[in-house]
């Protein structure tokens, strides 16, 4: 029997096997879920503060015009709308720009079996958190085509069926055309490149690089094992979906227990008003805790294994394991000498 490879911690030092990916990400969750938790509610948090403060402050600015709107009123109502949305969406990059860094940096530890605090993680996230925020919005952009062509063949289907019903025109017909065949054109291409470009974040943490340069370092670790990629990606993106849901249901069960008390109703038929607030209140709050736990555990799974799928990269072309077993003070795969204290 050939030698075990050494395991200080969450994975052996040896090229790794799907289950090592999985399980990997799974033990580091485990492990270090207070700082993973941590900065991921302090990450959403955040942004939810910021946001909500950007919506009361479009609705103080217009909202004495929401209720006798008129057409004048349309481009201002846009406007602060818009521009609550770009922020919203911005805020949300951000956060998971946090997230996405963070799970590089606890792997840090995780992968030598060393303890580690939310305060070591937050000073190595701190300064990679905008090569990251790069990384994901260059890689948004990849997506941005094909899911703008596939608006435009949705939008151009409604507007087709619509003049088809009202003037017997079958002209946006090629629109819809269009779109489809856009999409199916530009579609795997923009999944070919996302998977060419999926270890950039960790690439960015665990190397330093910014991120023009974590691209790069990506599109190289990733040649040769674009399929292999692929499907553990994949994989643990279904696997945190599906996982996320399961978590929501029992979260959304008991929101819905709370509307059996609206049917207490006095006898002039209108339920009192104290009641009806503290019952929203208890289900947007089940749902905010339904919905924060599916998004950290959607966003931080997957990424743990991106972050596995880099180090087994390196395992496997660069030969990183003794590198990792003298860190961490372990023999490397293949020496029978005793582990150093």
């Amino acid at each position: 029997m050939p030698p075990q490879p050494p395991k200080p911690g969450v994975i052996p030092l040896a090229p790794l096997a799907v289950s090592d990916l999985l399980s990997g990400a799974l033990a580091t969750m485990g492990r270090h879920w207070k700082q993973l938790l941590g900065l991921a509610l302090a990450a959403y948090g955040t942004a939810v503060v910021v946001f909500g403060g950007g919506l009361l402050v479009a609705f103080l600015t217009v909202g004495d015009r929401l209720k006798d709107a008129g057409q004048d009123d349309v481009p201002a109502l846009l406007t602060a709308f818009g521009a609550v949305y770009l922020l919203g969406v911005l805020v949300m990059l951000a956060a998971n720009a946090v997230v996405y860094a963070s799970c590089p940096a606890v792997l840090q530890d995780a992968v030598l079996g060393r303890p580690t605090t939310i305060g070591t993680v937050w000073r190595r996230v701190r300064p990679r958190v905008g090569a990251v925020l790069g990384t994901v919005l260059l890689t948004g952009l990849i997506a941005a085509v094909p899911l703008l062509l596939m608006a435009l063949t949705l939008v151009a289907a409604f507007v087709a069926l619509l003049a088809a019903a009202h003037y017997d025109t079958p002209e946006f017909g090629w629109w819809v055309l269009a779109g489809a065949l856009g999409m199916l054109l530009t579609g795997p291409v923009a999944i070919w490149l996302w998977v060419r470009f999926s270890l950039a974040p960790a690439a960015a943490v665990f190397e330093g690089h910014g991120a023009f340069a974590a691209l790069r370092r990506s599109a190289q670790l990733v040649r040769g094992a674009w399929w292999r990629t692929f499907g553990v990606t994949l994989l643990a993106t279904l696997m945190a979906a599906v996982t996320g849901y399961l978590i929501q249901m029992p979260f959304q069960f008991l929101a819905a227990l709370p509307g059996a008390g609206l049917s207490d109703t006095p006898t002039d038929g209108s339920p009192d008003a104290a009641v009806v607030v503290s019952l929203l209140v208890t289900v947007l709050a089940l749902t905010l805790v339904a919905q924060l736990v599916a998004q950290i555990l959607t966003a931080a799974f997957p990424q743990l294994v991106t972050a596995l799928l880099y180090v087994d990269q390196r395992i496997r072309r660069e030969n990183l394991a003794p590198a990792l077993a003298e860190a961490a003070a372990v023999p490397p795969p293949g020496d029978a000498s005793g582990v150093s204290p």
